[in-house]
């Protein structure tokens, strides 16, 4: 059988580091003072030290349009519609800025037959597909699907679905772009709760090519693993004022308690030297060290990536996959977890080439 290789992932954020002025303006937002206190208290904790986004964190009244807090002004925050104008308008800057990261060759291009895009944050048509194979000036005929609305784990369904296409046609090549601008969905609120979520989230894009020429990992198989009793835990659907995320506090103990349940079926009866977990926010890392008993350090790049860019959705198990790549050495077994809606874990297991 054809083996199919993660052969290299380019990754990109827009220009804007805003998480400390949003960890202001959201303290500014909150009326309750001990609700405040909390904020403040969570916001250190959360060990997020940088999240990138498309909106600027500038003020007054010279700032441009896209300015985060002229957007998000109190009592004019925008519907939906308007947040999708901006998608339309940042989104594809951004994916040129993770295409040209991945360097792709002529011959590459060439060889690239089939789009496959993730994204839950955003919705145009005709859309990045589109966008995207423009810019490659990659042929009509090239085979495009887009990945929607399935949250953080997106990027693991892309692969998987990448893994069958070119185990069937092993001469061709297939491009992977999942971008996601989670800071467009951020909304006016007093709970606290979905405070802290927004806390969590930026923006970011990776680019991956999959093939079948030895190289980066190989991935080896795939298993989807859904969390009983907890379908309601992590929800995500279009509001009149953006997309309105449910995040609750349960989810970090679910997937605890699910990872001591499912240990031997997670990690295949193998010793994992890499661990590619997506960094849904420090709890739920700390979940899925303890609910599986790894040494610490185990994750620290999920950790380093948390810390450096935060939650980018879908994209962000990729960053994680990149750090990895640039550190691994042949044979090394490794396995990629992400948690989205559902509450169910895509997982896959691959090895260093």
């Amino acid at each position: 059988m054809v083996s199919a290789y993660l052969q290299r992932i380019g990754t990109a954020v827009p220009e804007h580091d805003v998480h400390e002025k949003f960890v202001r303006f959201a303290e500014t937002m909150l009326v309750d003072p001990r609700a405040k206190a909390i904020f403040r208290r969570l916001a250190v904790k959360s060990e997020i030290q940088h999240r990138f986004s498309c909106l600027s964190a500038s003020a007054g009244p010279e700032s441009e349009n896209l300015d985060a807090f002229a957007v998000y002004g109190s009592g004019s925050f925008p519907a939906t519609g308007r947040r999708m104008q901006i998608f339309e308008q940042c989104a594809p800057p951004l994916a040129r800025k993770a295409l040209d990261k991945l360097s792709l060759t002529g011959e590459e291009r060439s060889q690239i037959h089939h789009v496959l895009v993730t994204c839950c944050t955003g919705l145009y048509a005709p859309g990045l597909d589109f966008e995207i194979i423009d810019y490659l000036g990659l042929p009509d005929s090239t085979e495009r699907t887009m990945i929607g609305f399935m949250g953080c784990y997106a990027a693991i369904n892309a692969l998987r679905l990448a893994r069958h296409i070119v185990r069937s046609k092993p001469n061709e090549k297939v491009l992977i772009v999942s971008l996601e601008l989670c800071s467009l969905h951020f909304q006016e609120t007093q709970e606290i709760g979905e405070v802290l979520s927004f806390l969590l989230f930026a923006d970011g894009c990776a680019a991956a090519l999959v093939g079948s020429s030895p190289g980066g990992f190989e991935m080896d198989e795939f298993q989807s693993l859904q969390i009983e009793e907890s379908r309601n835990l992590i929800t995500w659907r279009v509001g009149d004022m953006g997309f309105d995320m449910f995040l609750s506090t349960h989810v970090p103990n679910e997937i605890a308690r699910s990872m001591r349940q499912n240990a031997d079926r997670i990690t295949d009866g193998k010793r994992v030297d890499l661990w590619a977990v997506h960094p849904g926010g420090r709890s739920i890392l700390d979940a899925v060290e303890s609910g599986l008993r790894l040494d610490s350090g185990a994750l620290e790049s999920s950790r380093k990536i948390l810390r450096d860019f935060g939650n980018m959705s879908s994209a962000t198990v990729m960053f994680v996959l990149d750090d990895l790549m640039q550190i691994a050495t042949p044979g090394q077994n490794g396995c990629a977890m992400s948690f989205g809606p559902g509450l169910t874990a895509e997982i896959m297991h691959f090895h260093a080439a």
